[in-house]
């Protein structure tokens, strides 16, 4: 039968690899992130410029910069909500692991205990074996 503190050490271990799932999400939606506003700053430039790419007209240009704009925000948008995500996460991850910290001590407080008994020849089954002496001062 497992105990309390393993069952507890294999949740803190799920909820940590949830967290780098978050964590990895999070990161790409920065990169992602950085991609637009990459491409936001080069269809500037070119605008700017006044020269466009053959095939592109300014109007072409711009309209790009919208939908990227809008993108980026988006974006912007997601990455912040993963972000408190991560947070929140991360905060249980902490809380669990203390938990997991104490049942594993209580676990290992157990363990002495019964070797320190063991060791003493008072072992719980010899207790429960040996009669209890009877009340004489029955009324």
């Amino acid at each position: 039968m497992t105990s309390r503190a393993d069952k507890l050490g294999r949740m803190v271990s799920l909820v940590k690899l949830q967290l780098r799932l978050s964590e990895w999400q999070l990161a790409h939606l920065r990169q992602q992130e950085r991609s637009l506003q990459d491409e936001q700053e080069w269809l500037v430039g070119t605008l700017n410029e006044g020269n466009p790419p053959a095939g592109s007209s300014s109007e072409s240009i711009a309209r790009r910069l919208n939908r990227t704009s809008v993108g980026a925000r988006a974006v912007q948008e997601q990455a912040s909500q993963q972000l408190d995500q991560v947070r929140s996460q991360s905060r249980r991850v902490k809380q669990l692991e203390q938990v997991a910290n104490a049942a594993l001590a209580d676990k290992r407080r157990d363990a002495e205990k019964l070797s320190l008994e063991e060791m003493t020849g008072i072992s719980p089954a010899v207790r429960e074996w040996t009669q209890r002496p009877a009340n004489r001062n029955k009324t």
